[in-house]
């Protein structure tokens, strides 16, 4: 080859990385949050309607018990029926009833409306949830417990990930023992680290007031905090199975009051608080979630709640959690059917590893559950990276590589387009005959129009994957993926963000509540 051939072929190189390393406009983006799924479906429209039917018995004849006094009320005033055993039952109509009051599309604000997500339909969504009490340091190999320093940083990685669409709160601030102020400082330290939306828990009802108080803070005012609430309530509303969790209940109703949107977690353990198989999961937690429905709409019809079925999967050999399994994806995948069969928006578990590090079985694990959720259109795939050890551990490195594992399941959910471009007749007939009625084409695809055409809005490239050839991974000191991350990560850490309050709203927070982050 000539120097000039080269230097052309490398200048050509050249302008291609720099126009892959340009951000795309979004009607250019070959994926993006809210893409519709769907196609895969492993239950049939029979075995729907007997997990419906079995749901709607449960309810009727088993019922739920220690619901709070406010529930109880709320509930038999709409038609439940309290037994002398104190467990309430739903009568079918009454469920049929509530699910036509429920709100069937639901906008999850960020504090930037460029992060607001669309949960009708089979929209798909893909974040991060969890509640671990360690983090994974990758190089060590170790654990340690989680602190609120560690939430910030969770936060403000999130807030630059283009595949993580929402930030659920990952971790427990476990250096903070009040549990008041761990509440309100899981407000804040999300609140300055993303512009995301965010879904947290809270501890006890008496806790929420001053983070909502909070909320209206950064907000600029209740007003605006109830236009665009951009933060929601996870709520284990349900003790599995088939009870109320009291506490967790009073809290839900206060969110309520405040605004702000919940989500109806149910999270059975097949073979522990659920039954073993995956149908019966799914039936109880399916039950469980439409109580909730009953209770949210006897408060406040078609206030904001998501169906939260996440059923979680056991190694019945140890009594383990085992949520990278298979089980665990079809358990997710057949409660985004129920959701789409009820028309309610509804989230679940996927994306989460029982492997202790990001390894091989985390790449696996991870992988499995979050395409099959985000291929049977489940609105909101919590757990979707960085989380580790069946849900003690997470890990900053991971959450960055899973920016890429979700990108390439998002471009399997995005699925095959089939128009006449796409058939690409044309293409092979220039291809393999020529245009100049040679009857001789170049005999490939590349640097044809349509290739370069869609180079970008048709392919995803991994940001940290690597896809050179042994040789070039040797010419480039064989590149270590976790290294990698973790530079991504001090770099995004070191920077500024976007989040970051006003110098003059912070100094009025810190002057109402105590803040533990520097």
């Amino acid at each position: 080859m000539t120097q000039h051939a080269r230097s052309r072929r490398s200048g050509g190189r050249a302008a291609r990385h720099a126009l892959r390393a340009a951000p795309l406009s979004e009607d250019k983006r070959p994926i993006r949050p809210g893409m519709s799924g769907g196609t895969y479906k492993p239950l049939s429209d029979a075995d729907i309607a007997r997990i419906h039917e079995a749901a709607l018995r449960a309810l009727e004849e088993i019922g739920l018990a220690d619901a709070p006094q406010s529930g109880i009320d709320h509930m038999v005033a709409a038609g439940a029926i309290l037994g002398d055993d104190g467990r309430l039952r739903y009568p079918r109509a009454l469920v049929e009833d509530m699910l036509a009051k429920a709100c069937k599309s639901i906008t999850l604000h960020g504090r930037d409306p460029a992060h607001d997500l669309d949960l009708s339909g089979t929209n798909v969504h893909y974040g991060t949830a969890g509640a671990a009490v360690h983090m994974v340091d990758v190089h060590g190999r170790n654990y340690r417990e989680s602190t609120v320093q560690d939430l910030f940083d969770a936060a403000k990685i999130v807030n630059t990930l283009d595949n993580v669409h929402f930030l659920q709160r990952p971790m427990v601030c476990r250096d903070i023992a009040d549990n008041a102020q761990m509440d309100l400082n899981t407000v804040y330290a999300t609140t300055r680290g993303t512009m995301k939306h965010i879904g947290t828990s809270f501890t006890e009802a008496a806790f929420v007031p001053d983070c909502v108080e909070l909320l209206h803070m950064i907000a600029g005012g209740e007003d605006k905090w109830r236009a665009r609430p951009f933060m929601s309530n996870s709520n284990c509303f349900v003790v599995p199975p088939m009870k109320f969790a009291t506490d967790a209940c009073s809290v839900m109703e206060v969110c309520i009051e405040a605004g702000m949107p919940v989500l109806l977690l149910s999270a059975g353990m097949a073979g522990a608080t659920a039954p073993p198989t995956v149908a019966g999961a799914i039936v109880q937690s399916v039950a469980e979630c439409l109580a909730g429905i009953v209770y949210v709409n006897s408060i406040s019809p078609g206030h904001p709640a998501i169906f939260g079925t996440w059923p979680f999967g056991l190694d019945l050999r140890t009594g383990a959690m085992s949520v990278g399994s298979g089980e665990q994806a079809l358990l997710t995948a057949g409660c985004a059917q129920m959701h789409h069969f009820y028309g309610i928006p509804g989230g679940a578990a996927a994306g989460a590893s029982d492997s202790k590090l990001p390894d091989m079985q985390a790449g696996w694990e991870q992988m499995c559950s979050n395409v099959m959720a985000g291929l049977s259109g489940l609105n909101m795939v919590y757990e979707a990276a960085g989380m580790h050890a069946s849900l003690l551990g997470f890990c900053h490195e991971s959450l960055i590589l899973g920016d890429d594992l979700i990108g390439q399941a998002q471009r399997c959910v995005r699925g095959i387009e089939v128009e006449d471009t796409d058939l690409a007749l044309e293409e092979i007939r220039a291809t393999c005959l020529g245009t100049d009625g040679s009857g001789l084409g170049p005999g490939h695809y590349l640097g044809t129009d349509q290739t370069l055409g869609l180079m970008e809005s048709n392919y995803v490239y991994p940001s940290l994957g690597d896809r050179t050839s042994p040789k070039e991974w040797a010419e480039k000191d064989k590149p270590d993926l976790l290294k990698n991350a973790t530079a991504r990560k001090e770099a995004i850490l070191a920077a500024p963000s976007e989040a970051e309050f006003d110098p003059m709203l912070d100094a009025a927070i810190r002057k109402r509540f105590t803040i533990h982050l520097d």
